[in-house]
């Protein structure tokens, strides 16, 4: 019988504390391993033998450096990093200002970068293997208007886990991707306000086109992408590396 049992290892979720992140912090849980909460505010995590809250933010290297020793002194090791940490920022291409694409690109792409590096190095030395699991989006695959410095950073993600996944087989470390669709969280119901406003609709016009593109018929909830999520960190996973996997709902299919 299958199982996604993942008793004895021990997983970093950044940006954890709300949407995907809480949904893919709550699976891991559930499926037993003990899960690392990073964020810039943790207040409210309710802490336990089995979860640890860390303030930190992922943009800044010697935070992170301290993040991972936290963990690596709390748990006694790491096995799982999942990069979900994100923000967003709307605007026409041509009117994006150069602060809101510095900001999206080191949140989205730089953090992931510098977590990576960080827990690579401890998965080495460990000499165990280990998953790094990174939340792209299909906008890391297609473009789509209003959010070129979103799209851009997306991408990056999708380049650097193909070069890592290249780098780090020799250690048995899988480093692969998820690629969500829409999914219904409060960055995504502040995107419909802001981008309705720029197109002149209205935030439920923008959510009626939003399903309307999708072959399933509905968005994503975060428990969607939390549960391939929970499939990547397992051993189920062992044969995959360097992949972007859509969870889009037929979205996008490539």
């Amino acid at each position: 019988m299958y199982c996604m049992d993942l008793t004895g290892k021990v997983a970093v979720v950044t940006g954890g504390t709300q949407g995907i992140g809480r949904a893919i912090t709550d699976a891991l849980l559930e499926s037993g391993a003990q899960v690392a909460v990073v964020d810039r505010a943790v207040n409210g995590v309710q802490v336990n033998d089995g979860l640890l809250a860390i303030q930190a933010d992922v943009v800044q290297s010697d935070q992170v450096e301290v993040m991972v020793e936290k963990v690596v002194n709390h748990f006694g090791r790491v096995d799982i990093l999942v990069n979900n940490a994100g923000i967003s920022s709307m605007d026409y291409a041509v009117d994006i200002q150069e602060s809101d694409w510095d900001r999206v690109m080191d949140v989205n792409a730089k953090g992931v970068y510098l977590c990576s590096q960080s827990v690579a190095r401890v998965l080495q030395k460990q000499g165990q293997g280990g998953k790094i699991i990174n939340i792209s989006s299909q906008a890391g695959k297609n473009g789509y208007r209003l959010m070129g410095s979103y799209v851009a950073s997306k991408h990056a993600v999708l380049g650097l886990t193909k070069v890592m996944a290249l780098e780090l087989a020799k250690d048995q470390i899988n480093v692969n991707a998820v690629c969500p669709g829409i999914v219904e969280t409060d960055m995504k119901r502040n995107e419909r306000v802001i981008g309705g406003e720029l197109r002149g609709l209205d935030a439920e016009a923008i959510k009626a086109e939003d399903c309307s593109q999708v072959p399933l018929g509905r968005t994503a909830t975060p428990q969607d992408i939390a549960n391939v999520v929970v499939f990547l960190a397992s051993k189920y996973s062992d044969y995959m590396t360097g992949q972007g996997i859509n969870v889009t709902g037929g979205m996008t299919m490539n």
